[in-house]
Formats: structure tokens, C-alpha cells, sequence
């Protein structure tokens, strides 16, 4: 019963966060208080982080179904953002981001995919495991990141700007932003696709094939893109499109094989 009173509550005050965050884009930006949503979401944080370890954390393993692993990838985002919104004016991508870290937290709790991964054998692995979604997570903010910058560039290159566009900062420190996240969570990606030549038996093994192609076609999306950026000047819409690529095929690796494997075919 305690862990339901904890998942309801959690969800509950990450909708609120957003709330919160929703209706402030109305209010000048001198005259908001941006730290009560975070507050908000860093007590759901919290909450979540309960129901992450008992749910994950158990003795045969590492429970790594596709609910699970969603909750948890989505758990970092939510703390990522916090915690970058204490320095940098980001707050509102909470809007997007703590309405579906409250979706996957239910999801986990109420509706549950087994897949247990021993970690017996080898140690290294849990830190691989958690590399890689720590790298999503991060690339998964920048996607939500290049999303709203190419709204708010197309926005005002009409001159019409709305309520949360208005509330965003420059284009140019978006941009900024948004190659930031790229590059720590490259750099993240980077570590994780090594320490899997060190921690997985066989990268390529039939189980995992799928996975490791489509993690490595994501990494060169985005060192193309990042080397765009730094030789080139790539900037606007063809920093967004390679974003979006790359994301796009992080997410199949990640969440696709899991749920063709787990879910539809229920290995």
C-alpha cells in the first residue's frame, strides 16, 4: 500500500511542477518564482527514486524491463533538468519533461515488464547499463531542447511568437544550450559503448546485435553533427534535423529491440 501512496504522490507532484510552470509563462519574467516547481520536482524526484530502487534493485539482479528502464531514463531527465535549471533558464522544458516522467513512473509501478539482468558475473555491468540510459537521458533533453528551438526559430521568423516561446531565452543561447547537452551526452555514449567491449561477452550476439548497430549509427549521427558544428558552424534547422536523427535512433536501440523482444515477443 506504502509504495502506491509513493507512486500516486510522485506522479502527482510532477503534473503539479508542470502546472505550475505552465501557468507562469503568462507572468513576467521578473515577477516569477521559478523555484516552486522546482521544489515540486525535486520532491518527486525523490519520490521516484524510492520506487526506482525497489523496483529495479533486486536480489537475482537488475530489473531492466522496458516500464522500468523508461521510468528510470526518464527519472534522469527530470533531474538533469532540475538541477541544470538552477544555472540555466531552461525551467520550462519541465512542461514536456515532468508530465511524462510522471506517465512512466505509473507505468513501472502498474504495469510492470520483467526482464532481470544478472550482474553476478560481472560488476562492470551495472555501470555499463546505467551509462548508456544516464547518455540517453541527456540526448533524450537535448531532443526536447531541439524541438522547442526550431519552434521558436520558425515562430519568429513569422513574428509571432507565443506565451512560451516568449518565455524562452535568446535563440542563440538556446543553440548554445542545446550543443552543450549534445556534447556531454556524446561524451557519455562514448564511455558506455567502450565499457561494453570491456562488460558484454558479445556485443553482436544475436540478442544484442540490433541494439549495438543502431547505439553505434546513433554516436556517428551525432559526431557528425557535433563536427558540423565546430568546423562548419552548422546552426538552426540542420542542428535540429541531426538531432532528431540521432535521437530517434537512440530511441529504437534502446526502447525498440526491448519492446519487440519483451513485449511482443515476451522473451
Amino acid at each position: 500500500m506504502i509504495d502506491v501512496v509513493i507512486t500516486l504522490t510522485g506522479a502527482t507532484l510532477y503534473v503539479a511542477a508542470a502546472i505550475v510552470l505552465f501557468k507562469q509563462l503568462s507572468i513576467q519574467t521578473a515577477e516569477k518564482n521559478k523555484y516552486t516547481p522546482l521544489v515540486l520536482g525535486i520532491i518527486a524526484a525523490l519520490f521516484h527514486a524510492d520506487i526506482l530502487a525497489r523496483q529495479i534493485i533486486t536480489d537475482e539482479g537488475l530489473q531492466l524491463g522496458i516500464t522500468h528502464v523508461a521510468s528510470l531514463a526518464t527519472w534522469f531527465v527530470a533531474c538533469l533538468l532540475v538541477l541544470a535549471s538552477l544555472r540555466k533558464p531552461i525551467e520550462n522544458l519541465g512542461i514536456f519533461v515532468l508530465p511524462l516522467a510522471a506517465l512512466t513512473l505509473m507505468a513501472e509501478f502498474f504495469m510492470p515488464v520483467d526482464h532481470i539482468v544478472s550482474t553476478a558475473q560481472h560488476k562492470g555491468l551495472g555501470v555499463h547499463i546505467l551509462l548508456s540510459i544516464l547518455a540517453y537521458s541527456l540526448l533524450g533533453l537535448a531532443a526536447v531542447q531541439a524541438i522547442l528551438t526550431a519552434i521558436q526559430e520558425r515562430q519568429l521568423h513569422n513574428r509571432q511568437p507565443g506565451g512560451l516561446i516568449r518565455s524562452l531565452p535568446p535563440l542563440e543561447t538556446m543553440e548554445t544550450l542545446l550543443i552543450q547537452m549534445i556534447t556531454i551526452g556524446f561524451a557519455l555514449q562514448t564511455t558506455s559503448l567502450i565499457s561494453g567491449i570491456f562488460y558484454l561477452e558479445n556485443m553482436f550476439a544475436q540478442n544484442l546485435a540490433h541494439k549495438t548497430i543502431l547505439s553505434i549509427s546513433a554516436w556517428v549521427v551525432f559526431a557528425i553533427l557535433l563536427f558540423g558544428r565546430w568546423h562548419y558552424g552548422w546552426r538552426g534547422r540542420t542542428v535540429v534535423r541531426w538531432t532528431a536523427t540521432g535521437f530517434i535512433t537512440l530511441m529504437l536501440a534502446y526502447f525498440g529491440s526491448k519492446y519487440v523482444f519483451e513485449v511482443i515477443l515476451e522473451r
